[in-house]
């Protein structure tokens, strides 16, 4: 059985639900989630999720602009309630390397505590240059500055993959650029460097004023990648997939007649094992009973695929989101049953 998957995002720095269905504050559990930017569906998805949170009872505080390698280290060690977690530092954090490297054994370990509640949407990766800088397609990009996320996130790794599925072209090809999200705008625009690959829901309004401030012209992925070897190789490592940049979305992008396929990530709310069976049961039915109005109430969603609430998962599920899906006749792939 497969689910519909829909969501609707509101912008605030911090998003704390306010109690319905007859229930009060005092009764609510209070649980903090970390989550991505504002301006982006990993920051979006939380805080319109937490009002449905409340009516399950769930006081959800969302705190926005974190770095989601260190949030899901917090919580395997227990010192956070929930995230957004980018599977791929997951990845990393069960086998102890890159942003974990060096405190390899400790990350081993602490990967053992998480849990899955439900896949969440991701952002699209936007390859933005200026259309006056010379730069028209990927070969363009030798030996230019590439912004390819903040330093310690799972962003490096999906993008210079993209990059170079695109192609062809590796980091030793280009000069990559690391630095915060809520800069990343601002480097551009300031000249730091010559291709901004910014994450952000498809028709991001920042995107279309900044269009119209100075034309921009956007990269994307050949047709002729999606499907190949090193394109499945690339999605499976990266958990990412594809999605579509339609034609006339932007209105000062000068290659805008076209529709262009690029990268978007896939994230999943997680949770430590040691929490309540029933507050994670509530947690996931507090998404998923709710998809269709978390869809229907923004715009930037309507693109977005709800086929599957597993999608991109590789921790195993929490037993009470898993009791959730169970009721609901929903099958769950034998890698995400919990032995807990």
């Amino acid at each position: 059985m497969k689910v519909p998957f829909n969501q609707r995002f509101i912008r605030s720095i911090t998003a704390t639900a306010l109690m319905a269905m007859g229930a009060s504050f005092s009764q609510a559990q209070n649980i903090q989630m970390d989550a991505g930017g504002a301006a982006s569906i990993t920051g979006m998805v939380p805080q319109a999720y937490a009002q449905y949170a409340s009516r399950e009872g769930i006081n959800l505080q969302v705190v926005l602009g974190q770095t989601l390698t260190r949030s899901v280290m917090m919580i395997g060690a227990g010192q956070l309630d929930s995230a957004v977690i980018p599977p791929p530092a997951f990845s990393a954090m069960r086998n102890g390397v890159g942003p974990y490297a060096s405190q390899s054994e400790q990350a081993k370990a602490l990967a053992l505590n998480v849990r899955s509640i439900t896949g969440l949407p991701g952002s699209t990766y936007h390859a933005i240059t200026w259309a006056d800088n010379g730069i028209e397609d990927w070969d363009d990009i030798r030996g230019k500055r590439i912004y390819v996320g903040p330093p310690a996130g799972a962003a490096n790794m999906q993008i210079m993959g993209m990059i170079e599925v695109a192609s062809g072209l590796t980091d030793d090809d280009y000069r990559a650029v690391r630095a915060p999200w809520g800069s990343a705008v601002q480097g551009f625009q300031d000249g730091q460097y010559d291709v901004l690959v910014l994450s952000a829901p498809v028709g991001q309004q920042s995107i279309n004023e900044m269009s119209l401030q100075r034309p921009i012209r956007i990269l994307g992925i050949p047709d002729s990648v999606i499907g190949t070897p090193q394109w499945v190789r690339y999605t499976d490592e990266a958990a990412m997939s594809h999605t579509v940049i339609p034609a006339g979305t932007y209105q000062g992008q000068v290659n805008s007649d076209q529709s262009l396929i690029t990268a978007a990530n896939i994230m999943y709310m997680g949770v430590n094992k040691n929490m309540d069976d029933d507050l994670a049961y509530r947690m996931a039915k507090a998404y998923w009973d709710n998809i269709d109005a978390l869809k229907a109430s923004n715009a930037l969603l309507r693109n977005i695929s709800a086929d599957d609430p597993f999608d991109g998962i590789n921790a195993p599920l929490h037993p009470g989101a898993q009791r959730y899906y169970e009721e609901q006749g929903i099958d769950i792939p034998a890698r995400l049953v919990s032995a807990d």
